[in-house]
């Protein structure tokens, strides 16, 4: 079973994340950041992951603690649940399209933290959700997750469909990395020895 719960309390945050890999796509949030349970969503849905992720947070100031911390842990999540990681694809990568938008997502379960973010926004905000955001959540993801990722939003004319299109890649990039390889059995996709 490739599942993982985490628990993260600081005193800007308190954050409870449950993840299984092998899910349906099922999703229960409240993160107290609307746009953000959107976006969670779409990693869910596309990924078929099993997400559960309820938090607590000092929005009074803003959503920065919030959203970061929500990346850490689901990093936190994912790094214990994919486990020693013998079997599977360990690369992924996706286009998606939303209209005008298109993005495209690469990563590598290389046991390396490493972020490549190229988005430029067409504006600062998608109603209350600073787009700034987006990155702050993709870095503490790969930071706990011990992933490289690059994120390229190719074209767009509109913020969200910036935004939606990078979640939805990513989510279907990381469904295709953590998928079990028949052909490979139960070896390490490495020629290290170790990821």
């Amino acid at each position: 079973m490739r599942e993982a719960t985490i628990s993260r309390n600081t005193l800007e945050t308190q954050i409870s994340v449950s993840l299984n890999l092998d899910g349906s796509g099922r999703a229960q949030l409240a993160t107290g950041v609307a746009f953000l349970d959107h976006m969670l969503d779409q990693i869910a849905r596309h990924g078929l992951i099993d997400l559960n992720v309820q938090a607590k947070g000092d929005l009074h100031i803003d959503a920065h603690h919030t959203v970061e911390d929500i990346g850490i842990s689901i990093g936190q999540a994912f790094a214990k649940a994919i486990g020693d990681k013998k079997g599977i694809r360990r690369y992924g990568h996706a286009y998606v399209p939303l209209d005008e938008a298109l993005s495209r997502v690469v990563i590598d379960l290389s046991g390396r933290p490493g972020l490549e973010f190229h988005c430029e926004f067409v504006r600062a905000r998608v109603g209350e959700f600073d787009v700034d955001l987006v990155h702050e959540f993709f870095q503490g993801f790969v930071n706990h997750a011990y992933a490289t990722l690059h994120v390229d939003n190719l074209r767009g004319s509109n913020a969200h469909h910036q935004a939606e299109t990078i979640f939805k890649a990513f989510g279907r990039a990381l469904r295709m990395a953590c998928e079990l390889d028949a052909r490979t059995g139960a070896t390490l996709p490495s020629t290290k020895g170790a990821l």
